[in-house]
């Protein structure tokens, strides 16, 4: 089994879901492998991964209405260090996920024909996070 690791560091703009499917793509390309596993780990407590639909942009709206309602920002929690969206992000990331797994077949990511891979930034403001892509297989 062979095994490839890159570090993808992104910038965000602010809250919202930056589409990073090409890039982990990429990642997998470079890789070489033809079949197995790709792993991605987000190192962040305030910003998350969703694979989700890539079409239609009124979908990714309407999960950001969503999840901004169930857990508005404001000065209802205890921990607000860094403003009052500090709480609401590691609720949000708490929420969904930090990490997914997509298998690779013939070197190509088999995500469904609607299915994208999303950055989720949950702060107002924009960093640059880092994506760990791990690709195993042969």
């Amino acid at each position: 089994m062979n095994h490839y690791q890159q570090i993808l560091k992104i910038q965000t703009t602010g809250k919202s879901l930056c589409k990073i499917t090409p890039k982990i793509e990429e990642a997998v390309a470079t890789s070489g492998i033809k079949t197995g596993l790709c792993s991605l780990f987000l190192r962040h407590t305030s910003a998350s991964l969703v694979i989700q639909e890539n079409a239609d942009p009124d979908v990714l709206k309407d999960l950001a209405n969503f999840l901004a309602k169930l857990v508005p920002e404001g000065d209802r929690y205890i921990h607000d260090a860094e403003g009052p969206d500090d709480m609401p992000a590691h609720i949000r990331t708490a929420l969904t996920h930090t990490s997914e797994q997509i298998p690779i077949d013939r070197g190509r990511l088999l995500l469904g024909t609607w299915q994208g891979i999303y950055l989720w930034e949950h702060r107002q403001r924009g960093h640059i996070r880092e994506l760990v892509v791990h690709v195993s297989g042969a």
